[in-house]
């Protein structure tokens, strides 16, 4: 599919921006990963609605967001998708906010928070990753020639490699529910647009950003992650000055999904 940008659309609208509470509780921000939608907040969203102001909403490409918002030009770096979530703040008139973002959401809401830190209150970066290749000196959890492999097959047969990495991702083989959840919602994200962000994301190394983070940050690191293994989580903790490190039990790269209650409670105890 060939997507052609059209009118900008309001951030609401591209988005599919959900707000959930009352207006005067301190605003938190949900920002899904790769291949994913708002949809996978909905087991923590409850956890917050009563005492805050619940904002959920989907990356352009994902879930239902406006597709001809698409722009590959906008979106070729994290800073387009970082561009968004100020909007979305500023849309809503959000300050004190606490973002929580998810796998590379993780590292927009770092950008979005540096470029301008008066909208945020806290950081809550759940399985992030600023650079996922290995270097020396530096454990990202891929070789180069891992990511070219897999990006590669990504590009030749998206819907086979969704079956095969959303298993791998999610991890609990007990729980097979989740990796089928997983696997469907990569197959309803439009492939060009996936293709793309899966490349813009593996290829990005935002590394020196986490210095700049003046935000308090909570760095959740899950259990059995192959997508941000744990010296990654710990790499991301040294970075930030002053931020929190917390291992979860959860395993696998989506604790959204696998531990929902463990994920909120860290949240709700940080925020504390």
């Amino acid at each position: 599919m060939t997507v052609t940008p059209s009118a900008p659309a309001g951030p609401r609208l591209r988005n599919n921006v959900t707000v959930l509470g009352n207006p005067a509780h301190r605003p938190i921000v949900f920002a899904h990963g790769f291949g994913c939608s708002q949809e996978v907040w909905r087991d923590v969203v409850p956890h917050f609605a009563d005492d805050y102001r619940v904002v959920t909403f989907d990356n352009v490409g994902a879930g239902g967001s406006d597709l001809t918002a698409y722009d590959p030009g906008k979106y070729d770096s994290l800073h387009g998708y970082a561009d968004d979530v100020l909007e979305i703040l500023a849309d809503l008139d959000l300050r004190d906010a606490v973002f929580v973002g998810h796998s590379v959401s993780a590292m927009v809401g770092v950008l979005a928070a540096t470029r301008d830190p008066s909208r945020f209150g806290a950081l809550v970066l759940a399985g992030p990753s600023p650079r996922y290749v290995n270097e020396a000196g530096y454990t990202g959890g891929f070789d180069k020639e891992d990511i070219d492999s897999l990006l590669d097959e990504l590009d030749s047969n998206y819907l086979g490699w969704s079956t095969v990495m959303a298993p791998a991702m999610v991890a609990n083989h007990d729980r097979p529910e989740l990796a089928e959840e997983l696997t469907s919602s990569f197959c309803s994200t439009d492939p060009a647009i996936a293709r793309h962000f899966a490349r813009v994301t593996f290829l990005s190394d935002n590394r020196r950003d986490l210095s700049l983070v003046s935000t308090p940050t909570l760095v959740l690191q899950c259990t059995d992650d192959i997508i941000a293994p744990q010296p990654v989580g710990a790499y991301v903790h040294r970075q930030i000055q002053g931020s929190t490190l917390v291992q979860l039990s959860a395993t696998g790269h989506c604790p959204n999904l696998s531990g929902p209650d463990e994920l909120a409670r860290e949240i709700r105890k940080f925020l504390a």
